[in-house]
C-alpha cells in the first residue's frame, strides 16, 4: 500500500501546467480544423438560399414609394440601330466602346473653343456611334457644342442587361404598319412650316418638350434635361417633367373623361397592381401623336421600384388603326444627381417672332423678284 504523495514543488507544478495546456491545445486545434469540413458538408446538404426580392418602402398612404428625382438619360437609343439586328443586349466589348466614346466626347466638348473659328462639326472618335438625333440636329443642336449637352454617358441596363434599344420588339423597331395607315412622321416634322406660330412645333413654342420626355410613352430626348420628379398623394400621382416644366397628373382609381377633350399628355388614370403602378392613357391630342397614332391610341405604362436606385418602366402601345397588335418596350430610371430647377423656356421667346418675320421677309423678296422678272419679260408691264 502506497503512502501519501509528497506535495509538488514549484517546478513540478509548472511542468504539469504546461502539459495540461498542451493537451487542451491539441484538442482545440483538432476541433477547429474539422469545423470547416463539417460546415461545408452541412451547406452542401442545405438548399441554397435565393436573395430575397426587393420590397419597395411604403409611404404614409401605404403605397409603394416611387417618389424622388429620377433620370432616363442614356446612350441606348429608342429604336435599335440596324447593325445590331435582333441583338437585345450589347456585348461587354460594345458597352466599353460606347461608354469610352461618350467619355471622350465630353472631354473634347469641354475644350476651349475659338469664338472666331468657322462653324464645323464637333470632333468625334472615328469609331464613335453617332446618334441619329445628333446627326439630325447637325451634331450640336444648332450651336451648342458637346459641353452644353447631357444626353447620358452610360448604356441603359434592365435587370443588369445592357440593352441595344428601349423598344423590345424582336428587331428593336416599331412593327409594320397596317395597309392604309398613314406613314409615320419624319423626325423634326414641321420644320418647314412658317405660316403661323400654330404650325411651329410644341417644343419650339415652349409648350411641351421636343422628343417625348413627357409622353406617354416617356423617352429621353437625346440631348439634355431628361429629368423627373415623382410625387404621390392618396388619390393621384404627379410626374414633374423638367423639359419643359410639364406636370403630368395620373388620377388613381378613376375613369377616363368622356367629354371629348384631349389635354396635353392625354387623359391618364392609374391603379396599383401589387407593387406596380399601372397607368392607362387615352385622349391624346393630335399634336402629340406617337409615330402617327393619336385618335385611337392607348398607352399602358407600368412603374415598379425594383431596387433602392432602380425604377423599372415598361410601356405598351395600342392603336388598331395603325398596328395589328400591341407592342412596347422597357428601361430603368436611375436616381438624378441633384434636384430639378426651373426650366425657363416660355412662348414669348425671341426666336419665334424672328423665324416668322424672316419667313415674311423672304416671301416679300421672292414676290419682288417675281414682279421684276415679269415686268422685264417681253410683253410685260412697262417701267
Amino acid at each position: 500500500m502506497r503512502g501519501p504523495r509528497a506535495p509538488l514543488d514549484i517546478w513540478e507544478f509548472f511542468a504539469l501546467q504546461r502539459a495540461v495546456i498542451a493537451a487542451f491545445g491539441s484538442i482545440l486545434l483538432a476541433s477547429v480544423a474539422a469545423a470547416p469540413i463539417s460546415a461545408a458538408a452541412a451547406d452542401a446538404k442545405a438548399p441554397a438560399k435565393a436573395a430575397a426580392p426587393y420590397k419597395a418602402p411604403r409611404n404614409a398612404f401605404g403605397q409603394p414609394d416611387l417618389t424622388g428625382y429620377w433620370s432616363n438619360a442614356t446612350l441606348t437609343p429608342m429604336t435599335r440601330r440596324p447593325q445590331f439586328k435582333d441583338q437585345l443586349n450589347y456585348t461587354p466589348e460594345q458597352v466599353k466602346e460606347m461608354e469610352s466614346n461618350a467619355a471622350a466626347e465630353v472631354e473634347e466638348g469641354n475644350e476651349d473653343t475659338d469664338p472666331n473659328a468657322p462653324a464645323e462639326a464637333p470632333k468625334r472618335p472615328a469609331n464613335a456611334n453617332v446618334r441619329p438625333e445628333f446627326a439630325a440636329a447637325g451634331g450640336d443642336v444648332g450651336g451648342y457644342n458637346r459641353g452644353w449637352l447631357d444626353p447620358g454617358s452610360h448604356v441603359m441596363r434592365v435587370n443588369g442587361e445592357p440593352r441595344t434599344s428601349l423598344i423590345t420588339t424582336p428587331n428593336g423597331q416599331p412593327p409594320p404598319r397596317k395597309a392604309g395607315a398613314p406613314p409615320a412622321p419624319r423626325f423634326g416634322g414641321g420644320m418647314g412650316a412658317f405660316d403661323s406660330y400654330e404650325t411651329r412645333s410644341l417644343g419650339e413654342r415652349c409648350i411641351m418638350s421636343f422628343g417625348r420626355n413627357a409622353g406617354p410613352p416617356m423617352f429621353p430626348n437625346g440631348f439634355y434635361n431628361n429629368n423627373y420628379q415623382i410625387f404621390q398623394t392618396a388619390d393621384s400621382v404627379l410626374i414633374e417633367v423638367e423639359m419643359i416644366h410639364d406636370l403630368r397628373q395620373v388620377r388613381l382609381n378613376s375613369k377616363h373623361r368622356t367629354d371629348g377633350v384631349r389635354p396635353y399628355m392625354g387623359d391618364s388614370i392609374g391603379w396599383w397592381d401589387g407593387d406596380t403602378l399601372v397607368v392607362e392613357t387615352t385622349n391624346i391630342p393630335q399634336n402629340q401623336q406617337f409615330m402617327g397614332a393619336w385618335k385611337d391610341l392607348k398607352v399602358t405604362e407600368k412603374f415598379t421600384r425594383v431596387g433602392k436606385n432602380r425604377l423599372h418602366y415598361a410601356f405598351t402601345v395600342e392603336d388598331p388603326s395603325i398596328w395589328d397588335a400591341p407592342w412596347g418596350g422597357e428601361y430603368e430610371f436611375s436616381p438624378m444627381n441633384g434636384i430639378i430647377y426651373e426650366y425657363a423656356c416660355h412662348e414669348g421667346n425671341y426666336a419665334l417672332p424672328g423665324i416668322l418675320a424672316g419667313a415674311r421677309a423672304e416671301e416679300a423678296q421672292k414676290a419682288a423678284e417675281a414682279a421684276k422678272a415679269k415686268s422685264s419679260a417681253p410683253g410685260g408691264a412697262t417701267q
